[in-house]
């Protein structure tokens, strides 16, 4: 110990703060996991083709619903409704991922953190 004398403070101290820091994380995480619950129960929605397809996701990304105007649907062209129901579904994806980063960086006061959730 002689050698190291005064490296880092007290081990007491050192203790206390290191317990601090644990204490801030669990409370922070246990914030994370609330407003997570809380924005997955929250709906986005998102349309394509001026109406004609409606998507509502919720906040754990999944579709709840697809509304397709009856004017949309062309036998004739099946490919213009396909691609209007995928622009709308990731439209409705990207909100809710937005939607989750929003409700975070609240938490970590802006700061990316990757793989945060």
């Amino acid at each position: 110990m002689g050698k190291y004398k005064g490296f880092g403070g007290s081990g007491m101290n050192q203790n206390k703060k290191v317990s601090n820091v644990v204490k801030q994380a669990q409370l922070m995480q246990e914030r994370m996991e609330a407003v997570q619950a809380e924005v997955e129960k929250k709906t986005v929605e998102a349309t394509a083709g001026g109406g004609a397809v409606t998507v509502i996701a919720n906040g754990k990304k999944e579709i709840e619903s697809i509304k397709i105007k009856p004017e949309a649907v062309d036998p004739e062209d099946v490919e213009t409704l396909e691609d209007l129901i995928m622009v709308a579904v990731n439209d409705a994806i990207k909100k809710a991922d937005d939607m989750m980063a929003e409700g975070m960086s609240e938490i970590t006061g802006g700061i990316n953190i990757p793989g945060l959730f």
